[in-house]
């Protein structure tokens, strides 16, 4: 194994025990929860991993949470499509404003879509096709915000691109 590969592995093995660890912070928005974190790491591991990495990251830690039995089979279609999404856009353009739009769009709007058949098929739960989008909106919101004051700060201190630098070496 490439030493970088190994990197990106450690990192991302770092990513998913931070999702788990803190799977139960939520943000109290109106009568919904807001649950960021999933959405603040698929950010961060669109700007510092890649796409590819970034659904692997968001499959490992909707796949833990399920088997803990803190998580929902709806985790899958969110995260994975909004990591997609992210990581797809930055990679493609190098800049933030799209990639934190792409993680917005790709989980509240097609991973809420995407939920819907999951929930009717799976889960025997009786939904209309948009039911999980403004939920998955709020907590996709919320993380993007955090990843986007969090990128701000390591970006000013140059610390986002020493790390970035460590895991190309």
């Amino acid at each position: 194994m490439k030493h970088e590969t190994l990197k990106k592995l450690v990192t991302s093995g770092m990513l998913v025990a931070l999702i788990i660890i803190l799977s139960g912070f939520y943000i109290p928005v109106g009568a919904s929860k807001c649950f960021p974190i999933q959405h603040m790491v698929n950010v961060l591991a669109a700007v510092l991993l890649g796409p590819w990495w970034g659904v692997g990251i968001a499959f490992i830690a909707s796949l833990i949470r399920n088997i803990m039995g803190t998580g929902t089979l709806l985790a899958f279609p969110g995260s994975m499509v909004g990591a997609l999404c992210c990581g797809l856009v930055f990679s493609k353009t190098r800049k933030y404003l799209p990639t934190y739009a792409a993680e917005v769009l790709g989980t509240g709007v097609l991973g809420g879509i995407l939920a819907y058949p999951i929930a009717i098929g799976f889960m025997g739960k009786e939904a209309a096709l948009f039911t999980y989008v403004i939920p998955f909106l709020v907590s996709t919101l919320g993380g993007t915000v955090i990843a986007a004051i969090l990128i701000a700060v390591l970006a000013k201190t140059h610390a986002l691109n020493h790390m970035r630098d460590l895991l190309a070496e």
